[in-house]
């Protein structure tokens, strides 16, 4: 088993790639722990790995706090011992962001809270834990918008999402020789409640879905997989990545320099 013995930490676990990932991990053999605010469906998750024989501990936390990130860190090494694997997932999308006329502050405000000092939080209260372990693996999610502009408006939504990038940039050089690798997997569009809720008409899903080469919606089952790649001991020399799993939309959009 690929996470056999270690214990993750999965924000956003109740919905979407974080509930893949969950299970996908405690099937993989990790203890895990799952964060969400959605008491209903993060212990629905747990539920269901404690009953396929794995281990999940659920744990309710608003991640854009320093009380939530700090607790449930704690909760992991209380409970499991130690922490390997941050992946730090939980992420919002206003149906309401839109351009710089457009979009409102509170939209922007609650949008990093969540979607970038989450993330900033996460990693304070959870590096440390992962030295306490000897080192491990953290994995921040971004977005392909983070190198591309997005057809539909989400101003807020992408600058966030650029700022994880560039913090995972530079923890994984800070952190590069203290055995903890940090990268950020960049999902492309996916067929996720979030995204389809955003783009609530066939005109905008059409308008998104003509950019990706493959023709489709990725599935969070597909990003949960490149998670496990981060999490695992076969990604020990990938540190600092951008790791893009978008069906190639980037590819046909950014060119070198």
């Amino acid at each position: 088993m690929r996470l056999e013995k270690k214990v993750a930490l999965i924000t956003g676990a109740g919905n979407g790639i974080g509930r893949e990932a969950a299970l996908l991990f405690a099937g993989e053999g990790a203890s895990v722990t799952a964060v969400d605010m959605d008491e209903n469906a993060v212990e629905a998750v747990a539920t269901e790995i404690r009953s396929a024989g794995g281990a999940c501990e659920p744990v309710i936390a608003d991640v854009s706090t320093a009380a939530g990130c700090e607790g449930m860190v704690s909760a992991a090494e209380e409970e499991f011992g130690r922490l390997d694997v941050l992946f730090n997932n939980a992420g919002i999308m206003m149906g309401d962001d839109g351009d710089a006329m457009s979009t409102e502050e509170a939209v922007w405000d609650r949008t990093m809270a969540v979607n970038a000092k989450g993330v900033y939080l996460g990693c304070k209260y959870g590096i440390p834990a992962l030295l306490r372990a000897g080192g491990g693996s953290v994995i921040n999610t971004a977005s392909f918008v983070a190198l591309v502009g997005a057809a539909t408006p989400q101003l807020a939504y992408t600058a966030s999402k650029g700022a994880v990038l560039a913090l995972t940039r530079e923890l994984a050089v800070v952190h590069a020789r203290q055995n903890i690798r940090v990268n950020a997997l960049c999902p492309g569009p996916l067929r996720t409640k979030l995204l389809m809720d955003f783009l609530d008409t066939e005109e905008k899903r059409h308008r998104r879905l003509v950019h990706v080469p493959m023709g489709r919606f990725g599935e969070a089952k597909e990003m949960a997989e490149a998670a496990l790649y981060l999490a695992s001991d076969e990604s020990s020399y990938v540190t600092g990545t951008e790791f893009l799993v978008d069906g190639g939309l980037t590819a046909a959009y950014v060119t070198p320099e």
